[in-house]
């Protein structure tokens, strides 16, 4: 699990990167919950995700955002962090540059990160959305989302009600062209306190699902 440092905008960015073991690997991204309370890349959710990409032969990359750990800077309320997980983004694609799909998978504010991050590179495939914040932050950005993906969210979750997260499922399920796969674990809370196998579990069958479809079209 080699510790690497990259350029970003506002400094040095800490992360952890593994190669891909087979050729032109597909590559993903996993951003961490919000800074301000206690969230780094070694959040046992986004550690989990890391290894499960990983073992599905991706190219993957976990890092710091601006302020935290290692990393330079100081907390930007979320756009300065979306600078840091476009610099990420470009850092995994300059070692990948012939990557056959590429994913971000973000948790809690890493997945309001990772939202909008996809509205702005059409090469993102897939991505994974692990209770998005929906009632916290403003999601209107996805219109259209351009990428099909999964949002997942507890049915405890005190932090993120349910319903927030299911009007903005239902939303995105109104536009054409893409499918939004969305699961409740049942008795979760918001960080998925004895639920995070479960959780894992159902991010890697999506993963495994995905990526045979997108093999298949590119035969």
């Amino acid at each position: 699990m080699p510790e690497v440092i990259f350029a970003g905008p506002d400094g040095r960015i800490e992360g952890r990167y593994q190669p891909g073991k087979v050729e032109n690997a597909p590559i993903a991204i996993i951003l961490h919950p919000h800074p301000q309370f206690g969230g780094t890349m070694n959040n046992q959710i986004v550690y989990d995700l890391y290894y499960m990409f990983l073992k599905r032969n991706f190219a993957v990359l976990r890092f710091n955002f601006r302020g935290v750990g290692r990393s330079q800077g100081v907390f930007d309320h979320g756009t300065g962090e979306l600078s840091d997980a476009a610099a990420a983004l470009d850092w995994l694609q300059t070692f990948n540059p012939d990557a056959r799909s590429c994913w971000i998978a973000g948790f809690s504010f890493g997945a309001w990160i990772g939202m909008q991050l996809l509205m702005r590179r059409p090469e993102i495939d897939g991505f994974i959305s692990i209770a998005p914040p929906a009632n916290l932050y403003d999601f209107a950005f996805l219109a259209p989302c351009p990428s099909s993906g999964m949002i997942i969210n507890g049915t405890q979750d005190a932090v993120v009600p349910p319903d927030s997260v299911k009007g903005l499922v239902d939303r995105l399920k109104t536009q054409k062209g893409i499918v939004i796969d969305h699961e409740m674990i049942e008795g979760a809370n918001h960080f998925f306190e004895n639920k995070i196998d479960d959780l894992i579990g159902r991010v890697a069958a999506y993963v495994d699902m995905r990526q045979k479809a997108l093999g298949a079209n590119a035969a």
